[in-house]
């Protein structure tokens, strides 16, 4: 596997800026010579019904982009398919595929925009699980090049190569996993053995307009002017921890692939090509309000290092409703794995059973969804 990633430099989301970067990008990378006659599959990322201006979702111009350039590859399909947060059915992906600007796209480059809905069980192999229900364009198809966004991420810090496969399973099922590994260490090692199990073939990254702060959804945008392709997706994530100053051990599935040997534990810098110095540090790049360890293992006395676990759950950040911008919309009661959320007007969360997932930020509309840290944390 190529273990390079490739940059390329994209002040804006002019269509013919785009297009040229994206083909150097892929003209750089090697597998992408090999798309003649595949069945190709383009995952963005889309999260809800979000405006491109958002900086949420995978920005239409992109996606125009890598069509065209996968068509001058040869290749003898192109879909166009994602599984939002929330409920799945053609309605509703119908309605997200059009704020987003993907059905225009489809339909004036003459892809195809997967509207059915349906999914299947594959065999992961995986350590921790060993089957996924998957949206059935990644199981039929050749080639999947995944299109995440460079944003930050309330539960895992960063959201990007990796943290975008979870859109291949379906709809309110991404709740479920939630629910059957509520800690951030074990969800990190489900995304790897999902990530063994799509096996997508490459990556190419909207980092133009990113993210920073709470995101993926309650963030602000942020220009960073860049695209960015890479073989290997936790490289990719690699590298852009190295660029938001985050330590790959503290994002979680890139702390289990370290443990099983998938990956350095750091980026090697010799490993950015093409306009490789744009692989820099960010200077004042937000994380979320929730991000920062609240580990004491290391610190407490060893004769109650038992309490630990407790202490670090209690003290941990939590959501909260802002009750001036709820409009009792009930998006984050759909998608609460735990079922912890009511709503009577407004949203109310019943914060025994919460898990800190940050699944109802990332789904509520009007960013209604705040995180409150402990204040004896406030006062560290």
């Amino acid at each position: 596997m190529d273990n390079n990633v490739y940059f390329a430099a994209a002040a804006s989301y002019d269509q013919q800026t785009m297009d040229a970067a994206v083909e150097r990008l892929l003209s750089q990378l090697p597998i992408a010579d090999t798309l003649a006659g595949k069945k190709v599959l383009l995952k963005p990322n889309l999260l809800a019904k979000h405006a491109p201006e958002r900086a949420v979702t995978t920005h239409p111009v992109l996606v125009r982009a890598v069509i065209r350039a996968v068509r001058r590859r040869g290749a003898a399909s192109i879909t166009v398919a994602d599984s939002p947060g929330g409920v799945y059915n053609p309605a509703i992906l119908r309605s997200i595929y059009k704020v987003s600007g993907l059905a225009d796209v489809c339909r004036e480059e003459g892809a195809v925009l997967y509207t059915d809905c349906k999914s299947r069980e594959k065999a992961s192999g995986g350590r921790l699980v060993r089957a996924f229900t998957l949206i059935e364009p990644v199981l039929d198809c050749d080639v999947l090049i995944n299109l995440p966004k460079l944003k930050t991420h309330m539960m895992t810090g960063l959201s990007a190569a990796t943290k975008n496969l979870f859109g291949c399973i379906p709809g309110l099922q991404k709740a479920e996993w939630h629910m059957r590994f509520p800690d951030k260490e074990r969800f990190g090692e489900m995304l790897i053995d999902l990530l063994g199990c799509v096996k997508p073939g490459f990556a190419v990254l909207d980092g133009i307009l990113a993210q920073e702060g709470d995101g993926p959804a309650g963030g602000t945008p942020r220009m960073v002017g860049l695209v960015a392709a890479a073989e290997n997706h936790l490289q990719m994530d690699l590298a852009l921890c190295h660029m938001l100053n985050i330590r790959p051990k503290d994002v979680p599935y890139l702390n289990a692939a370290i443990g099983r040997g998938l990956c350095p534990e750091r980026f090697d810098l010799a490993c950015a090509k093409g306009e490789g110095e744009l692989c820099r540090s960010i200077p004042g790049y937000r994380l979320p309000s929730s991000w920062g360890s609240v580990d004491f293992a290391d610190k407490a006395p060893r004769a109650v290092r038992w309490a630990v676990p407790a202490v670090e759950r209690l003290l941990a950040p939590r959501p909260v409703i802002n009750k001036r911008r709820c409009i009792g919309c009930g998006k984050c009661a759909e998608i609460c794995p735990q079922h912890t959320i009511t709503v009577e007007g407004k949203a109310h969360i019943h914060p025994a059973k919460c898990i800190r997932c940050f699944c109802c930020h990332e789904m509520c509309p009007v960013k209604a969804i705040d995180t409150r840290r402990s204040f004896l944390l406030k006062k560290l």
